[in-house]
């Protein structure tokens, strides 16, 4: 095998998958677009008259059940839990991309260059990443938000502390095992660099399990943030957010005031449901075991 005979990655390959996987990815990845349509043409959707300022408090009606004036009726504040409910999948999608991002960027390099190098950094890394991975996830979010203070910026920061170690952990161990690869000692006996042998002949080959991971945690950023929220941790109380109306709307359930706890908890499920599923899919999809009982 020669230096650019590279290892093609497992996510690249196709085979055949049962078709219940392919089923369920597939009604994820509707779910999961659907609220991406929502929240980048909310902005759209209230320019042209269809939606409700959802940062408005109404004088009247307060706490009307839906109709066709208000379809998902109003608040106790007198927002528009229409309008709410779409801008809340904006402010979930801006927190989930900040908070994976932060975390990608973070926990694949250090990853690679940890499983490459090894040795004292190694170790260190190792350490690092173990002690974080042992927090409850949750609890260690809700302490860096309290610190950090509100804001879309700040929760994102807070809920992708938690997620580092486990791109880090997966990523060091697929360079562990690719690291003595026939390509990768014959670019090092070449006199490749470094840099050159991470960026150009490990990266492709170790991060076919960070499509997986991105999904997942998605879908758990979106339940953490909405905890948060309804902690009264999350975004600025003006900010459109599920867990935050949920927070707001459950003093009203008990005298029969539904609408305003059935419609962001609907949302914020489905969303959740949605990232789940599409991730379980991935998985199957780069998971060598699957790919085994396709052939």
């Amino acid at each position: 095998m020669t230096i650019t005979e590279r290892r093609v990655p497992k996510f690249l390959k196709f085979s055949q998958r049962p078709s219940l996987s392919r089923q369920l990815m597939g009604i994820g990845l509707v779910i999961t677009l659907f609220f991406v349509f929502i929240a980048v043409f909310a902005p759209v959707f209230q320019a042209w008259g269809w939606l409700q300022d959802p940062t408005v408090s109404l004088v009247n009606p307060i706490h009307q059940p839906p109709s066709l004036h208000h379809w998902f009726g109003t608040s106790r504040p007198g927002y528009d839990v229409f309008s709410r409910t779409l801008y809340g999948s904006q402010a979930a999608l801006q927190v989930v991309l900040l908070a994976t991002g932060f975390s990608i960027v973070i926990g694949v390099p250090l990853g690679i260059i940890s499983g490459y190098l090894g040795g004292r950094l190694d170790r260190v890394l190792l350490f690092l990443m173990d002690t974080i991975y042992t927090l409850p996830g949750l609890l260690l979010s809700v302490t860096l938000a309290f610190v950090v203070g509100r804001g879309i910026l700040n929760a994102a920061i807070a809920i992708s502390i938690s997620y580092i170690p486990q791109y880090y952990r997966v990523v060091r161990n697929q360079t562990h095992s690719v690291r003595t690869e026939l390509f990768i000692e014959a670019a090092q006996a070449m006199g490749a660099s470094t840099w050159t042998v991470l960026s150009r002949y490990l990266l492709l080959n170790v991060i076919q399990s960070v499509p997986v991971l991105f999904t997942l945690n998605s879908a758990d950023a979106i339940l953490t943030l909405g905890s948060l929220g309804f902690l009264g941790l999350g975004l600025p109380e003006a900010v459109p957010e599920w867990g935050h109306d949920l927070r707001q709307a459950l003093e009203a359930l008990p005298v029969g005031i539904w609408w305003t706890t059935l419609f962001p908890g609907l949302a914020l499920t489905l969303m959740v449901v949605g990232l789940s599923l599409l991730g379980e899919g991935l998985n199957e999809l780069v998971n060598p075991r699957w790919q085994q009982r396709g052939h």
